[in-house]
This record gives C-alpha cells, structure tokens and sequence, in this order.
C-alpha cells in the first residue's frame, strides 16, 4: 500500500484495523526522499535509522492497543529553526558550529516525540528564517515539487515541500511574516499561523511579538490534529497560552454556516494577479453557496509594511550581533543588508513600530466585532522562479513588497490560515488566507474545513 498520498489522519486509520504500519509508512516516506529530494532539495538532514526505531516502537504500541497520541506514528519533519536533541540546529547558517552539543529539545520538538510522531529530519530554511523564499549558501535552493523550477516559498518551504511531495504527512514551521502560509500557499498545502502564543517557542524568538509557530499538513483534520499536539504551554514561553478548553480536532467540524465573512480581495491597496483574484473569488463564492454570508469589506488600514521593515529588521540586527566576529563576510548577502539596515534604528523608533503594531490589532479586534472572519488571497502572485527574493523583472525591492497580504497578521497576532484554493492555467497553486480574532483558532480552522468540503483539493 503507497501511503504518501494518504493524510496522517487516514494513515492513523490504517494503523488501528493494522492494513498498515508506521514501520511500512516511514519507510514509503524514506523512499519518497530519496526518489525526490535530490530535485526538491526539501530536507537539510535526515535520519533514517533514527526514524525507523522510532516507527518500530510505534508499531509494538498499535499491535498493543496502546498508542500514546492521536498522530502515533505518523512520519513528520521539522524545520531547521527548532532545537532538536541530537541533531545540529543551524538556521541554514554557516555561521553556526554543528560542533556543540545538541542536548536541547525545543517545545514543539518535545511536545512531537511525547506524542510518538517519527521524526524523519529537518527541513531547509534561508539563514535565520529572514525571508519569503527558501534558499542559502550552507544548502542551497528549495524547489516547489508542483514545478521544480519555481520556489517552495519560504521561510518554511522545506517543510510545505516535503509535505506537498509526500516526504511525510506533518511538518511544523515558523511564521514571522508569513513564513507558514507562503509556501502553504506556492506548493498547494494547509498552512496555520495560529494565535501567538498558541504554540511555545523556546529559545525567544529575537523577532519577538512578530513570531509563531505552526502546523503544516495536506489537509485541514491533519491541521487541527497537530495543533493539539503542540498547543500545550511551557514554562520556558513566558508568552504562552493557557491549554485550550478543548480539541481543535473536534472544534474543525463546528458549523459556521450563517457566520459572516468579509471578503477583501486587495486589503485596499494590493495590486493582486488577474489570475489569483478570479480563482481566489471563485472560492469564496463557493463559499458563500455552502451557507457563510459574504461581505465584501476592507479592514480600513494603510499599509503597515514601514513599521513591519523596523520590527523585523531589528529583530535580525540583535540575533546577528551575537555572531562571532567575522560573520559579516558569511552571511547571505540579502541578510547583511537587513542586519545593517536595523542598526539604524533607535529604541524610540521601536517603541513607536510597536505601538502601530499595537494600533492595527486593536483596528482589527473592532473590525471582528462586525465579521467573525476576514477573507483574503494568501499571495497576490503565484510561484515564480526559484532562486530568487522576488520575482525576476518585477522591480520589487524585497520580499515583503509580494506579501502584503500575510505580515499585518503577524503584527496583529492573530490566527491565519491559508488553504489551497485552486490552480492557475499553468497548474501552480493559489491560496486563500481566512484570518480570524486572537484566540479564533477553532473558527478559522472550522472555515478552512468547509472551503475543503466545497473545494476538494486532489
């Protein structure tokens, strides 16, 4: 039996009635990447042996009746951001040693072996996690598995690679400006930001009140199955939240038929693909004929793309100032200009970024008061040519200026997801983003779940 295609929640299926093993699915997982990855380049490390023992003690607990989680088994990678005992954590930098001991497990990393995931390897990252695409000097370009000569996207577009490709049914990424849902969105995937501090993150993210964790899968069940591994607090996250009052696994299937939606197609000020628009309109039409009122509606905010440059560009300039000496010549180039460019800022110049930061949540807070949702395209554009920060020819000076539509949610904190919503003529993916109030993480997966129901996905 071929697993790769199956989600984790159908592989668990096949688990319990024993049509099929975690032994058999990881090494189907294993094959794919070896068949794969050498296009793909999705994984900076994997261990096989490691994975395999893993699965084999997930085999004994099945064949028992004793499976210790609801994702017991399933094979899953992570990202190159989360420290992992045992294996190297190097951020896709060559200014970090391998050679230190590695005796520290992150919250996610930990909250996935307590739950008996297989743990494959750890997905590609650019340096430090500092932009929309995925590519570095220590492992070079992330390339989508729908079309290798476009990108995966990034930051996390190892792990939305390596699910797309069947590499493993689960990964966990990071979003800071939206480093979950743009690749989600490139390689036809679900991709979750959840509230901040739905997920615990240790060590602090230099990055700051911009950074989340988050699941990554090919379906929504899948979604909300890993968020309930990894929603648990840890005394580590000062930032963390409380346990959630219930399952996001069972919250995915509340009706939200008769809930009102507002559909912006441009946020106001986004020049958006023809392409990406209609599909993205289509969906959400879809939606509207399974019972979610739609209205379209603007949230009523300016760009905040120059207080987001000062939030993140600081973030990087106090994580690169703890390099040693000399890492001016190592890191990417792109980087260094993030690195210097936050150098120039003051504290006052970050106080006030914040405050705006502070300003558009509480925009955003009254603006769901009137929708329990708001609805937009995740990307204006669909994948373009790998190996670049922006698309070739398009005069766009960074990767922000093509994700106007996912860093305002990461200033805000709350939770979006991006959810395939259809292909364009050339078969690339386009996804729709639901974005919901702080701590709505149920309802904006439960949306997700009916566009899914209406839009199956292949």
């Amino acid at each position: 039996m071929n697993d790769t295609k199956l989600t984790a929640s159908e592989l668990v299926a096949a688990y319990a009635t024993g049509e099929l093993s975690p032994v058999e699915a990881t090494q189907n997982a294993l094959r794919a990447i070896e068949e794969r990855d050498g296009d793909i380049n999705a994984f900076c490390l994997v261990d096989a042996d490691g994975a395999l023992e893993q699965a084999k003690a997930s085999e004994v607990r099945w064949r028992d009746g004793n499976p210790i989680g609801w994702l017991d088994g399933v094979p899953a990678s992570i990202k190159d951001m989360f420290l992992t005992q045992g294996w190297p954590t190097l951020r896709g930098s060559r200014c970090i040693d391998p050679d230190q001991p590695w005796d520290v497990d992150s919250p996610v990393t930990a909250r996935l072996r307590e739950n008996g995931l297989v743990l494959l390897g750890k997905t590609t990252t650019p340096e430090l996690a500092w932009k929309g695409v995925t590519d570095n000097t220590l492992t070079g370009i992330t390339r989508n598995p729908v079309d290798p000569s476009t990108t995966a996207g990034g930051s996390s577009g190892g792990s939305a690679a390596a699910v797309a490709a069947g590499m493993g049914e689960l990964s966990v990424g990071t979003d800071g400006g939206g480093s979950i849902r743009i690749p989600a969105s490139f390689c036809g995937i679900v991709g979750l930001k959840p509230t901040h501090g739905r997920i615990p993150l240790f060590p602090a993210s230099p990055f700051g009140p911009l950074s989340h964790a988050g699941p990554m899968a090919r379906s929504v069940d899948d979604t909300a199955l890993l968020l309930d591994v990894l929603a648990m607090p840890d005394y580590r996250d000062p930032a963390a939240l409380a346990p959630p009052v219930s399952t996001y696994r069972e919250a995915v299937r509340r009706d939200v038929r008769g809930l009102i939606a507002a559909y912006s197609p441009t946020l106001g000020y986004v020049d958006v693909d023809p392409e990406v628009a209609e599909i993205v309109k289509s969906a959400v039409r879809s939606l509207g004929d399974a019972g979610l009122h739609i209205e379209e509606a603007d949230p009523g905010f300016a760009d905040p793309k120059p207080a987001f440059d000062i939030l993140w560009s600081t973030g990087a300039a106090k994580w690169l100032d703890t390099f040693p000496a000399g890492s001016e010549t190592k890191v990417d180039p792109g980087l260094r200009k993030v690195w210097e460019f936050g150098k120039t800022f003051s504290a006052s110049d970050y106080l006030g970024a914040n405050a705006e930061r502070a300003a558009l949540g509480i925009l955003m807070g009254e603006f769901h008061t009137r929708y329990d949702v708001l609805i937009t395209p995740t990307l204006p554009i669909p994948a373009f040519e790998a190996g670049h920060e922006v698309p070739p020819g398009s005069g766009l000076s960074g990767w922000p200026d093509w994700t106007p539509f996912t860093y305002p949610f990461n200033m805000t904190q709350q939770p979006a997801i991006s959810v395939p919503a259809g292909r364009t003529s050339s078969g690339l993916p386009v996804g729709l983003q639901i974005v919901g109030p702080r701590h709505s993480d149920d309802l904006v997966l439960a949306v997700a779940k009916l566009l899914e129901e209406v839009r199956p996905w292949p």
